[in-house]
């Protein structure tokens, strides 16, 4: 069971920051499809600048002492080196849609054809072929062991524990934190609601003095960042962190956790952890115990490895065929606003 929840969170929590990432632009007004390709660049430079890093030097001494707070410290920047990245990805976007009123869907699009091909061309050019990787494997340098923590690898931390303390990424609590932060953020404050009025009713936002423009550049800036770093945890907590051009559809299941969720944080979170649960079911389900009784139940049951596969994929056809119907999207997505129009 330990296996099973730490495994679910690992798929959960790229889902749940890229989601919000999409509610952030599509409350705005904005719609966000390129999300998967915000994802696999994002991913990119984060790997890239950890690569970087290791062959600067600068971590060495940390990574062979064993001092797991300077190696958090890295990866720590990473994730801010790819918001940033994420950003200025996210601004083609921007300026298509509110500059230039370009078809919002064409233009996420556009983004998603780019970013791997572009990504593809600077791993060639940097590392002369398809995959680019770190010096070693993610868990030695950025995962968090009881170990680190001063006990011994023989103790027993109970469940609670050994789930949440053994073996887990400090990335995977950063994505908790920030998804809490930022939906308090949407909901709580006066530049959420100033954000959520531009995505519903542009035109009364602007007559009460609200930037219309700024506050959509706004909205999807913050969700560029959240996907880039979406893409970098998804590379470094199931990747090994490694990039090939590659986030194996992540994009576009937090676009469906996101309807799913109706564009609302809390029912996001759910919708991601059921949407991760089938992820790891399909990557794992050779290694799941779930009662503890040494038998792999989903192993033995003589069912092709193809279909669990496809399964998250089933589901997310499922889920959106029953629920879609019912979403509520923010009224004013999708249309470009003219200050002339009322």
């Amino acid at each position: 069971m330990t296996f099973l929840i730490q495994q679910t969170l690992l798929y959960a929590v790229p889902l749940m920051i890229v989601a919000l990432a999409g509610v952030f632009a599509e409350r705005s007004g904005i719609i966000n499809l390129a999300l998967e390709g915000i994802m696999i660049f994002g991913a990119f430079v984060g790997v890239l600048f950890v690569q970087l890093m290791q062959q600067s030097g600068a971590f060495d001494g940390a990574k062979a002492d064993g001092n797991w707070l300077a190696l958090q410290g890295l990866m720590l920047l990473a994730m801010l080196v790819t918001a940033a990245a994420g950003t200025v990805f996210s601004l083609l976007l921007s300026f298509a849609s509110v500059n230039l009123r370009a078809d919002q869907t064409i233009g996420g699009t556009a983004l998603n054809l780019l970013a791997p091909a572009l990504v593809l061309f600077l791993i060639r050019i940097i590392a002369n072929q398809n995959t680019l990787y770190i010096d070693g494997d993610a868990a030695s340098w950025f995962m968090i062991r009881k170990s680190d923590l001063g006990f011994s690898r023989n103790d027993n931390l109970g469940f609670l524990g050994e789930t949440f303390l053994h073996r887990v990424y400090l990335a995977t609590y950063v994505c908790i934190l920030l998804f809490v932060v930022l939906s308090v953020i949407l909901y709580k404050t006066r530049f959420g609601l100033r954000l959520r009025s531009c995505g519903e009713n542009p035109q009364a936002a602007d007559s009460l003095g609200i930037n219309v423009y700024r506050m959509r550049y706004a909205g999807t800036s913050i969700s560029g960042a959240l996907a880039g770093i979406g893409g970098f945890v998804y590379a470094l907590t199931t990747a090994n962190c490694s990039s090939n051009g590659d986030v194996a559809g992540f994009g576009f299941l937090a676009l469906a956790v996101m309807i799913f969720g109706n564009w609302k944080p809390l029912n996001i979170a759910g919708a991601a952890l059921l949407f991760g649960l089938f992820k790891c079911v399909a990557a794992s389900y050779t290694s799941i115990d779930i009662n503890g009784d040494g038998v792999y139940l989903l192993a033995e049951i003589p069912i092709s490895v193809h279909f669990y596969r496809m399964l998250p994929y089933l589901i997310t056809l499922v889920v959106l065929a029953f629920t879609s119907k019912k979403s509520r999207a923010p009224k004013a997505e999708g249309v470009p606003y003219d200050k002339g129009q009322r």
